[in-house]
Formats: structure tokens, sequence, C-alpha cells
């Protein structure tokens, strides 16, 4: 067996295989409709810091079942492997390790917000809600 890698080290290595996104490149990359937000955060944190408007909201833990393209509980916006998803969580912790697995399930084109909703909203992006 091989020594346990830690979070550091793990974020380090799924983070090299894809290029992270910073907050104004993804609010323009959904305002001209090549990429779609999609904010893994869970209620509480969405009802004390409020939304991206517009960002797809999806739980962490029904992430890969919903944007699956070919899986069968899938939402309409999972159009094909070629979907450009920006995954968002509070920080940009969780959000790397989401679009890493979305990375295994064949959508290579998803990446995750450096700084996550937190960067957002102190870039001045809008946020609707508190």
């Amino acid at each position: 067996m091989s020594e346990p890698t830690g979070i550091d080290a793990l974020l380090e290595r799924v983070r090299s295989g894809y290029r992270r996104i910073a907050p104004r490149a993804a609010y323009d990359a959904a305002e001209a409709g090549t990429a779609l937000l999609v904010d893994i955060r869970y209620a509480a944190l969405r009802e004390r810091d409020g939304v991206i408007p517009g960002a797809l909201l999806v739980e962490r833990n029904e992430l890969e079942w919903r944007l699956d393209p070919r899986g069968s509980h899938r939402l309409p916006e999972a159009t094909g492997p070629d979907l450009r998803v920006v995954v968002v969580c509070d920080e940009g912790y969780a959000s790397s390790l989401a679009a890493e697995s979305l990375h295994r399930l064949g959508l290579y084109r998803a990446t995750d917000l450096i700084g996550g909703f937190q960067a957002w909203r102190a870039e001045g992006l809008p946020v609707a809600g508190p």
C-alpha cells in the first residue's frame, strides 16, 4: 500500500490536471453563454450568503448524477461531453475535487472557480439574496 496523500497534495495533483478559472473570467464566460456555473454549496450557505444569478444549484452529493450526459438522472443542462462546467463551492476547495470527478465522467472542460463563491462576491460580481 502507498502512503496516504494528504489533502494538500491531493488538491495540488487534481488541480494540475486542468486550468482553473478566476471569478471575472467565469462571469464573462457565463454571460457569453460559453460556460455553465454550477453552485455545489449546501443550502445553509446559499441562504446565508446568497447565490450567483443564473447558476445551476446542484448540491455536491448529487453532482455526478445530475451532470453525467449519459446518466438517466441528468439535468437538461447536461448537454454533452463538450459542456464547459465551472464548479463553485464556498472557497474553492471542494469544487476542485468535484471538477476532477466530472473529468472522470468525460466532462474534460470542467473546471472550478478560484476562491469559490467568496472570491466571486469579493470581486463585486452579481449575487442574489442576503
